[in-house]
């Protein structure tokens, strides 16, 4: 017995166990269980395909051997290889039911800790999995499995745990978790039909574990993943609204990410799954599920399916590119004026407005704004207060969407652009305050700010609304001749205008020389030394998908990438993990910049000289975003605590030239200056605001917010709260370095009064 026991052990070939009888197998397993307990390595995880033989083979097993085994597992659980959880569940399935009573807990427990192992093979959880529902359901009725999907969506419902105990709904949920690929075959197709018109429960037990998901979900464990694709699948056999809505719920939740701004989504079989079926589904559902993913996702595997998809139904319904995103665009029942009013009787309301660019939930009594919504109207206006998380959540999608229009070029018929854009309660709400251009011959054209008329809009500076067959476009200052960006900017500044999303100010990428020589590629921000996890959180943020670097064989490398004009173009930013970087101090260099123009499903790479101005400005303009505020030159402390092989890097971009983001700052400083109090302790050079305080003279770097003091150049380090500036208005808020420079102005002007002693020694350091 033990000589054909470590022959199993040693070479896994399940014919040395069906040759015994089944009193010797048994004894077999149960030392190969101890064993291979005991000894949790990945060196064994090869047996596990040996030990699922064991199914067809009869075994005489008993309670105690049961209770022994799960004992076993339970005490010392293994985290490296799954193997060891395949004898009690094979134990638990060859017994009667009677002989499972009151061990259900512990098969559970067995269960959920199938699912904690890093190492584990997704193959054999996938077997694992199932067999261990089936087990607990011969105790409760229900099989583990699904109740552990149950579990791990945010609101199931009682019926559905009903739906459960039924054998039916058990053959058609596993049927639907075997699905082995993304999209099933006809005969899966016929099967999953049979299946639904078998049980009128198997239909609703799919749709109540499809909705127990719809308000949300953390990380989904990969069979139960699995199981939703399948479940996506049989939906997709009920045709109706309803059932579409669900799906692209479904869609929405599969597809958000883990945590914000990551890559790594929900449950991505199932997101996959919903992408596919929602790219056939007619109505409004599918095309808003999928512009919502299209602009939250960061999984460079499903963005490009989500981006098929709304070709998919822009060709069938005639769209232009991008014209899928405007019409999906809710308005969550807002009035025109972006308002929605729940009433409390008595001239008191509660209302959702929408108000600089968020929506706010407001009390009001006799027509009054009331300072805060009274405690007793909490109940009544439970409804509003989910309106406004659900509205604000689209307002962050819609203000993304908006923003991404100045990369296109898209014309609009007059009526259509009011419609969709300044009479919209949503997309109003960023549309409203931007500078548009209006033409009725194509080649002339006005630019203005909407102004509401008696009867509809017009724009500021024309002399007539634009009228019927009039076309509109939206303003870019890389289109625009410096004289009139200069005579916008001086508007904006003052009349006090704060713009939801930077135009007037906004900066300006225009081709070089030197890229013109490269031809395929730019090095305007190569060479730069970033703080790693910052930059990719942001290049998240801003919508690139990237994979995450590390010191592994893979993760020397990074290709961020974005998709810009509709999804015509993509940009390619290329940056690279340095060696020696720690989880502590993480560190990349940034490299190329390059341009890829699609080719039906593919990408082909093109010379800069023909990427349009305005794909070209603004993939390079979120470049400079990540220099500009993850360079180690940006670090306030970086100088104290540097790394000597960055000394030279530092120091040579710290007080460096200027990007273009660097330049808007002096642009802007410049006409604000003369409108503070602290203007006239002030004077622009070309890369440094110079600030005259009584102790002596400081220059601020207009790049990294750094700053030297006079007159020997010693550094002076202050480090800044980030929080946005009250003290002064500026003309937009997505500029973080421009707010600090001004803080630290208003501060040096009244060095005397610097209380701060890290500050102070620092000032007062070499003077009398």
């Amino acid at each position: 017995m033990a000589e054909v026991f470590r022959e199993f052990i040693g070479s896994g070939d399940p014919r040395l166990l069906a040759a015994l009888s089944p009193a010797e197998r048994r004894d077999a397993v149960l030392h190969a269980h101890a064993y291979l307990t005991a000894e949790d390595s990945t060196a064994r995880a090869w047996l596990s395909p040996a030990m699922a033989a064991l199914q067809e083979m009869p075994t005489h097993y008993s309670r105690n051997d049961l209770e022994w085994a799960l004992q076993v597992l339970l005490d010392d659980l293994p985290s490296h290889t799954e193997t060891p959880f395949w004898v009690p569940v094979l134990i638990a399935l060859s017994l009667d039911p009677a002989d499972l009573s009151g061990l259900g807990d512990r098969l559970s427990a067995a269960l959920a800790a199938l699912h904690t192992g890093w190492e584990f093979s997704t193959e054999g959880m996938r077997l694992l999995t199932p067999l261990y529902g089936r087990a607990i359901a011969r105790v409760s009725g229900i099989p583990g499995d699904l109740l552990m999907a149950v579990g791990q969506a945010r609101r199931p419902s009682a019926e559905l745990e009903t739906l459960l105990t039924d054998p039916q709904v058990h053959e058609a949920f596993w049927f639907a978790a075997e699905l082995p690929k993304l999209a099933p075959t006809k005969a899966w197709l016929r099967e999953a039909d049979a299946r639904l018109a078998a049980s009128p429960r198997v239909k609703e037990a799919v749709a109540a574990m499809l909705g127990a998901y719809r308000a949300g979900a953390g990380e989904v464990w990969d069979y139960i993943d699995g199981l939703l694709r399948g479940l996506v699948w049989f939906q997709s056999r009920t045709p109706g609204e309803e059932s579409t809505k669900l799906i692209s719920d479904l869609a929405v939740v599969a597809g958000s990410p883990q945590r914000r701004g990551g890559a790594r989504v929900v449950a991505p079989k199932a997101a996959t799954a919903a992408i596919e079926v929602l790219g056939d589904r007619p109505g409004d559902a599918p095309v808003r599920a999928l512009a919502v993913l299209s602009l939250t996702t960061r999984s460079r595997t499903l963005l490009p399916r989500v981006q098929a998809a709304l070709e998919r139904i822009g060709r069938a319904r005639g769209w232009a590119p991008g014209e899928a995103l405007e019409l999906s665009v809710d308005d969550h029942g807002l009035d025109a004026s972006g308002r929605r009013t729940w009433s409390l009787g008595d001239d008191e309301a509660g209302v959702v407005e929408i108000i600089g660019g968020k929506a706010r939930l407001r009390a009001y009594r006799g027509g009054e704004v009331l300072r805060a919504v009274p405690p007793a109207w909490k109940d009544a206006l439970a409804e509003a207060r989910a309106a406004v998380t659900e509205l604000n959540k689209a307002l962050g999608v819609e203000r993304r969407r908006v923003e991404d229009l100045l990369s296109q070029e898209r014309v609009w018929e007059r009526d259509t652009w009011v419609a969709r854009y300044l009479d919209h309660p949503v997309t109003g709400a960023f549309a409203r305050p931007l500078i548009w251009q209006a033409s009725a011959d194509g080649t002339s054209w006005v630019s203005g700010l909407p102004v509401p008329t008696g009867d509809g809009w017009t724009l500021s500076d024309q002399d007539a609304a634009p009228g019927p067959g009039w076309r509109v476009r939206l303003w870019h200052p890389a289109l625009a001749g410096p004289a009139e960006v200069a005579r916008w900017r001086d508007r904006m500044v003052e009349a006090g205008l704060r713009q939801p999303i930077k135009q007037a100010f906004r900066e300006v990428y225009l081709l070089t020389p030197a890229e013109s020589e490269t031809r395929l590629y730019s090095n305007r921000f190569a060479a730069h030394v970033l703080h790693y996890r910052q930059a990719n959180a942001l290049m998240r943020e801003r919508g690139w998908a990237a994979n995450y670097l590390g010191g592994w064989s893979d993760g020397y490398h990074g290709e961020a990438k974005k998709e810009v004009a509709a999804g015509q173009w993509q940009a390619v930013f290329y940056h690279d993990w340095v060696d020696g970087s720690t989880w502590e101090q993480a560190f990349c260099t940034t490299d190329q910049v390059r341009f890829e123009r699609r080719d039906g499903r593919g990408w082909e790479a093109a010379p800069l000289t023909e990427v349009p101005p305005l794909v070209l400005s603004e993939a390079m303009r979120d470049v400079d975003l990540f220099v500009g505020l993850t360079s180690i030159a940006a670090d306030d402390t970086w100088r104290d605590r540097g790394e000597d092989r960055f000394q030279a890097y530092w120091s040579g971009t710290a007080f460096g030239e200027l990007t273009p983001r660097a330049e808007i700052r002096r642009d802007v400083l410049a006409r604000l200056l003369p409108r503070l109090t602290v203007g006239k302790h002030c004077e622009l050079s070309e890369r440094f605001l110079r600030v005259r305080g009584k102790l002596g003279a400081y220059r601020i770097h207009l790049g990294s917010g750094n700053i030297r003091m006079e007159p020997d150049d010693a550094y002076l380090c202050i480090v800044p709260n980030r929080a946005p500036a009250g003290r002064f208005s500026l003309p937009f808020d997505d500029d973080v370095v421009l707010s600090v420079i001004l803080s630290k102005a208003i501060m040096l002007a009244a060095d005397d009064r610097i209380t701060d002693e890290t500050i102070v020694s620092q000032i007062r350091r070499g003077r009398p």
